[in-house]
């Protein structure tokens, strides 16, 4: 098996990935179209997503996409999931690459005024995704600890969502039932402590419907809404991405008809979880979603999400104690961003970025990103950087502890100097 192929493959453990990957960055033959890596010009990507939730990427992959790509630093973020840590912070040391690890899980609003929102999940009301961004590597271990029943929970409202989902495709073809134990966990890590998500679930079908025939057929006879570009894709049988762009069209449309609410165990109350990561050093971040218009990852319908009630929500994250806020450019309007930086500045809140990457049509760099406005967020990825670094050397030493704040009461010079311990010059 070629080296890069190697790397991509989940089924190998990460001793062998890291081989691989090894051999490759001391200079292996590679293949002419891969070339050499490009110019690094400062990009940053604090939110990469690995096979330990969902993506093509394994995290020694993802930092080798990352580290091909020309990224000046590059974080891995798993849904409910940090074991794929390992792997990535020492994927970047071989390849000179600085990284950061976290995770991003789901937390209930119910016991705030934003219990009957619909926050930053187009899935459910009163629930909303958080970051943990900058994870010291000696709390990984207690992080997972923690991470567990909400996986058990996930896990038996997969099981419910997927017998749901079959009640609406049987209707279409008998051919298109899964079963969760042979179809659906094959295609995660479940058993190396790896998330499954209703990603998965609509992959495993995807590549059902692929495999029965054309895939459009069942998207229309679903009744399933398709833009012509999306058609396109899906009508091209030598698509290389064609099971992702159908998971794109499923996943926008489709989840609704079989999504199962989540409970409290699965989306701990949000205090709890600013409570965690505040005492393990960890910086929890809300992440912006705004009001969609045309999607970055290409899942999510048009919707209305903070914008209109955006001061009420930086209240109640100043009430829950949250010191940082993450957002992507390229999602959102310049003036959403505005409106929202003014917002994060009038409250002191650390603002960080990151592309969403998922599948394999996504770049790992953001071009909007590159826009002198967005500076301080590539400044804020080294931040989080030096702050990984001093948290793990020594405990207290993190970018929010208290001798950080005696130290530097000024976010901007405190962001500077993380950043300064991170690499940044």
């Amino acid at each position: 098996m070629a080296l890069e192929a190697r790397l991509f493959d989940a089924g190998l453990d990460s001793v062998e990935r890291l081989d691989a990957l090894t051999r490759l960055a001391a200079g292996a033959p590679r293949p002419a179209s891969q070339g050499a890596r490009p110019v690094v010009r400062g990009d940053v990507n604090s939110h990469i997503h690995s096979t330990y939730s969902f993506s093509p990427y394994t995290p020694a992959a993802a930092a080798w996409r990352a580290w091909q790509a020309g990224l000046a630093t590059a974080g891995l973020m798993d849904h409910d999931a940090i074991l794929g840590a390992g792997e990535f912070i020492r994927a970047g040391e071989l390849l000179g690459l600085p990284v950061t690890v976290g995770t991003e899980v789901r937390a209930s609003f119910a016991r705030t005024p934003l219990a009957t929102r619909r926050i930053n999940n187009p899935d459910q009301k009163g629930i909303g995704y958080i970051t943990f961004h900058g994870v010291p590597h000696t709390r990984i271990e207690a992080l997972d600890r923690w991470l567990r029943p909400i996986r058990r929970a996930r896990d038996e409202r997969n099981r419910a969502m997927i017998q749901r989902l079959n009640q609406v495709t049987v209707s279409v073809s008998q051919e298109l039932a899964l079963d969760y134990e042979s179809d659906v966990l094959p295609l995660s890590m479940q058993a190396k402590g790896g998330e499954v998500t209703e990603r998965h679930l609509l992959y495993a079908l995807s590549l059902r419907m692929i495999a029965l025939g054309d895939p459009l057929v069942f998207v229309e006879t679903l009744g399933l809404p398709l833009a012509d570009s999306a058609r396109a894709r899906l009508a091209d049988a030598a698509n290389p991405h064609r099971a992702y762009d159908l998971l794109g069209v499923l996943k926008s449309d489709l989840v609704e008809r079989f999504y199962v609410d989540a409970d409290e165990v699965e989306c701990p109350p949000i205090a709890e979880v600013v409570a965690f990561a505040a005492a393990h050093e960890i910086i929890a971040a809300y992440p912006y979603l705004g009001d969609v218009g045309i999607s970055v990852t290409g899942d999510k319908r048009t919707q209305t999400f903070e914008d209109p009630w955006l001061d009420e929500l930086f209240e109640v994250l100043d009430a829950l104690g949250f010191g940082a806020i993450t957002y992507m450019p390229s999602r959102n309007t310049r003036a959403q961003l505005e409106r929202l930086r003014a917002r994060a500045l009038a409250f002191g809140l650390f603002e960080i970025s990151g592309e969403d990457i998922n599948q394999p049509r996504q770049p790992f760099v953001c071009e909007a990103m590159r826009d002198p406005w967005f500076a301080h967020l590539m400044q804020a990825a080294w931040a989080l950087i030096g702050h990984e670094q001093a948290a793990t050397r020594e405990t207290g030493a993190g970018f929010f502890s208290t001798a950080a704040r005696q130290a530097f009461p000024d976010l901007e010079t405190r962001i500077a100097h993380y950043a300064e311990l991170g690499g940044f010059r």
